[in-house]
């Protein structure tokens, strides 16, 4: 027997407003917003090498297509529904939630940037009957600039406003705003979420938890909480009190370094010969290096990996990995691809179908705290790196790239449905005719 804990009827931290806006179905929005005839009509994206479904429109969702289910699985039904297919078009979808951030950053002093397509806003301040409004003319306004929808749930905690912009996303009702401040709307809530769409259980938890007849969020909040702490946590405690209108969790105004940063990808095609996991290995040591330049880092170590492909039973299998040191701390692209390509000649075998290669950076610091620990060389290296940056920056990727990187590409991966990069490519730009 589970001990019921008595929840008072009013909390004084139900004064804070956190507001989560989420972009709907943000892939298949960036893909609507240059191509209006597509409003209405089932979407979905691929995932690299054309592989899974990742993003699902609402009209897609309504067909039964799962999301992560393989494409081949639902190519009937795709074909069928003559739903749009893309490939996944990362640099397009980067710019416009890039854009949307900016615009949110205009509404609230103080904005955590969740991912791609979520923002936490502190709406600290507001009386209950200004905040409606004020949500209200941050739709209205990304929709205006950008021309994505976005859902914005409203609570005193974070994992409260993760629930009302569920609600918010999913009832009609709300017209894609839910506020969740009174108590009495907040139970109500609770009781129709379902105990494993609670932000930060998982299915595992979800499972141990329904053994004890805990099937909503409600339900949670009704168990004693040192029994959720013996069982569940920290976490768990955590969890529950912010389910109770307790804010545990502050919103993260300065993103945490990175420990670590990966570019990985599968083929197209099964590669064999050397000279394509060479050039692969540079082309995404490359990439790697310019991600941790633009945020200011620099890492001393790198892993190096292969795999075939595990799922075809007829080959013979392979995968190996191996940890390369860097002689000093770097984002050096030259450097960083010189290494790599020792350890792919290392760890590289004949006789197999290779059907992923990737690198890890490891021991991320910051690059302004090793400044006075590097030699000379180092600031020379930074200044042709930034150089780089700069001319690919204004002039696309791979404007200058190095040439271990190759050119033909046989190896790359498959993007047969990719849209193009209206808003970071000059050739893809929209061209408009007057008549």
């Amino acid at each position: 027997m589970l001990y019921t804990t008595q929840l008072p009827n009013n909390h004084s931290s139900l004064q804070k407003s956190i507001a989560l806006i989420d972009c709907n179905n943000f892939y298949a929005s960036c893909e609507r917003i240059f191509n209006p005839k597509l409003i209405g009509k089932p979407i979905v994206v691929l995932s690299n090498n054309d592989g899974c479904i990742i993003t699902r429109s609402t009209e897609a969702k309504k067909l039964g297509i799962k999301m992560g289910e393989p494409y081949f699985k639902v190519k009937k039904i795709i074909e069928q529904n003559n739903v749009r297919v893309f490939s996944s078009n990362y640099s397009l979808y980067g710019d416009i939630s890039q854009r949307v951030m900016e615009i949110l950053a205009n509404f609230a002093e103080d904005i955590e940037i969740y991912s791609i397509d979520e923002a936490f806003l502190n709406l600290n301040g507001f009386e209950n009957y200004e905040i409606d409004t004020y949500c209200n003319h941050i739709r209205n306004k990304v929709k205006k600039w950008i021309g994505i929808p976005v859902s914005i749930g409203v609570g005193s905690t974070k994992t409260i406003s993760k629930i009302a912009n569920n609600l918010a996303k999913k009832k009609p009702k709300y017209k894609g705003i839910c506020i969740l401040k009174e108590w009495i709307d907040i139970k109500e809530a609770l009781k129709n979420t379902f105990i494993e769409d609670v932000w930060g259980i998982g299915r595992k938890t979800s499972a141990f938890l329904k053994q004890y007849n805990i099937n909503s969020a409600h339900d949670f909040i009704q168990i004693d909480k040192g029994w959720i702490k013996k069982n569940l946590g920290v976490i768990g405690e955590r969890i529950y009190l912010e389910l109770c209108g307790i804010s545990c969790l502050d919103l993260e105004l300065i993103p945490s370094d990175k420990k670590s940063c990966c570019v990985s990808r599968s083929f197209k095609n099964p590669v064999e010969k050397i000279q394509d996991l060479e050039e692969s290995i540079s082309c995404y040591s490359s990439r790697v290096s310019e991600k941790i330049r633009e945020e200011g880092l620099l890492a001393d170590a790198m892993n190096i990996f292969v795999l075939t492909n595990c799922f075809n039973r007829r080959e013979k299998q392979y995968s190996n990995s191996i940890k390369l040191q860097l002689t000093y701390p770097t984002n050096n692209s030259i450097k960083i691809v010189k290494r790599a390509l020792e350890g792919i000649r290392r760890i590289y075998r004949e006789g197999y179908r290779y059907k992923k290669v990737g690198i890890v950076l490891q021991g991320l610091s910051r690059a302004d705290t090793m400044q006075t620990l590097l030699d000379h060389d180092f600031f020379i290296s930074n200044a042709v790196m930034e150089t780089i940056d700069t001319i690919n920056s204004r002039y696309g990727n791979s404007t200058v790239k190095i040439a271990a990187e190759g050119v033909t590409k046989k190896w790359i991966m498959r993007r047969q449905k990719v849209s193009p990069s209206y808003t970071t490519r000059f050739e893809d730009l929209i061209k408009v005719k007057c008549k």
